[in-house]
């Protein structure tokens, strides 16, 4: 990159107001070719830096020296952008002061609002309202400025869109998640309260995977937010996603032990629940390695010897995936050495070293 256009993007990273008016004044020739330069790897101009750093001054000379406010970044966005997701209040209002398009769209669709209701900025939120930015309209996820806000937790501003449009909450993303999902899967229970209270929520609706909001919070180890979908809402604790898996399935797959507990001891959910290929938490558990899951399960009376639809135990799933640690605690409880539906022993399925020697003394014993 040139010198002289290092110098521009350093100076207008410092907000060097007293930088481009000497620039613009040694122009005697009328040459503002420097208003133009961009940043090659993002294609950022002197707009876009001014405006994420809130240089709200220097945003305004050079837009008065003649820099075009809505040339985007090779992202789609604009100045506006920036500022708003940035956070900088007088920039936006600036911006908006010169009539440039609230409602643009960066790549993915995402507009000013979108960006800004991902932070904690109500002030720069109203602002973008009050200059008729559209809350309803969505992103290529089929998400609105709602459902973004329901992502970061924010409650003031999941309450003030609530308050502005009632009837924001009632949107789906395209992958048929509610904001109530995306509460329950990043645990923010504030905002999954309030939801319960104040929208219209199917407790138990399923996304496309089949996955509902409780099985969500489960899966994410937010017990919290799991007891408060039951106890206010009476989720459901046995429904099933597309592949067959119960909430106990999916929070035993994830490792969130706190969650299988809660599910086991507090709402008793039978330990030994199938999913529909037959495999029990223990075996999902032992698949990916659970060793913390593996131990509650045993300890609570999950069947060492259960076995799924094609005859496989937890100990040949264990064996199989050579997690050489749940296949020594599932020896230790006794688990046997019977074949599955195919004929193979799990001492068969042993590739790994460490794994081939626990069988071998297992057998020496």
């Amino acid at each position: 990159m040139p010198s002289s256009t290092q110098e521009l993007f350093k100076a207008a990273l410092q907000g060097d107001l007293k930088f481009f008016k000497e620039l613009q004044s040694c122009d005697d020739d009328g040459n503002d070719n420097w208003l133009r330069v961009t940043y090659p790897k993002s294609g950022d101009n002197l707009l876009h830096y001014a405006a994420r750093l809130g240089h709200v001054h220097l945003l305004k000379f050079l837009h008065e020296a003649g820099a075009d406010l809505e040339l985007p970044n090779f992202d789609g966005k604009r100045p506006l952008h920036e500022a708003a997701q940035a956070g900088h209040l007088d920039c936006v209002k600036y911006l908006l002061s010169q009539d440039v398009p609230v409602d643009s769209l960066k790549r993915a669709d995402w507009t000013p609002l979108m960006l800004a209701s991902t932070k904690q900025n109500q002030e720069v939120i109203h602002t973008l309202i009050t200059y008729r930015a559209d809350p309803g309209l969505t992103n290529k996820d089929g998400w609105n400025s709602f459902h973004l806000a329901c992502r970061e937790g924010i409650l003031s501003i999941v309450e003030f869109f609530h308050k502005y449009s009632g009837n924001l909450w009632d949107t789906i993303s395209k992958n048929g998640r509610t904001p109530l999902h995306t509460t329950a899967l990043h645990g923010c229970y504030d905002v999954t309260s309030f939801l319960l209270e104040n929208c219209g929520y199917f407790v138990d609706a399923k996304d496309s995977c089949g996955s509902t909001p409780f099985m969500d919070a489960m899966r994410s180890g937010h017990v919290n937010v799991g007891q408060l979908l039951f106890e206010k809402k009476q989720a459901s604790l046995h429904e099933m996603d597309n592949v067959g898996y119960h909430a106990l399935h999916q929070a035993a797959q994830a490792g969130h032990k706190e969650s299988v507990k809660y599910l086991v001891e507090t709402r008793a959910v039978e330990v030994d629940t199938p999913t529909t290929a037959g495999s029990t938490a223990l075996a999902v558990a032992s698949k990916e390695g659970q060793l913390a899951v593996v131990e509650f399960l045993l300890g609570a009376g999950a069947n060492v010897d259960s076995v799924d639809k094609k005859g496989r135990t937890a100990l040949h799933i264990a064996s199989g995936a050579q997690h050489a640690a749940c296949v020594e605690i599932l020896l230790e409880h006794g688990a046997s050495l019977t074949p599955d539906g195919a004929g193979y022993t799990p001492d068969k399925l042993a590739k790994k070293e460490s794994v081939i020697q626990l069988f071998k003394k297992h057998v020496s014993d």
